[in-house]
């Protein structure tokens, strides 16, 4: 695996509370630290992603005058009938 040593400032404020979470989540070792944090922020991004989609789809729903609680009955009735969404 290639790697590339990167900077970053860090002020004085923070240098503690990353020493910590560098000790905890990473063993001491900060590349370590990284890739764990790599992996949540990806996870906190998606998510934030899907609450978006999901805003936007409600808010589709509610310009169309459809209500969430009648959505899976026509999700079933346009499987059924083969449509297809324009």
């Amino acid at each position: 695996m290639a790697s590339q040593t990167i900077g970053f400032a860090v002020s004085d404020q923070d240098r503690e509370r990353l020493d910590r979470l560098v000790e905890y989540f990473g063993g001491g070792n900060r590349s370590a630290y990284l890739r764990a944090t790599l992996k949540v922020m990806e996870s906190l991004r998606r998510a934030e992603r899907l609450r978006e989609l999901q805003a936007a789809n409600h808010r589709r729903l509610a310009e169309n005058g459809t209500d969430t609680a009648d959505l899976s009955a026509l999700i079933l009735q346009a499987y059924k009938s083969g449509d297809t969404p324009a």
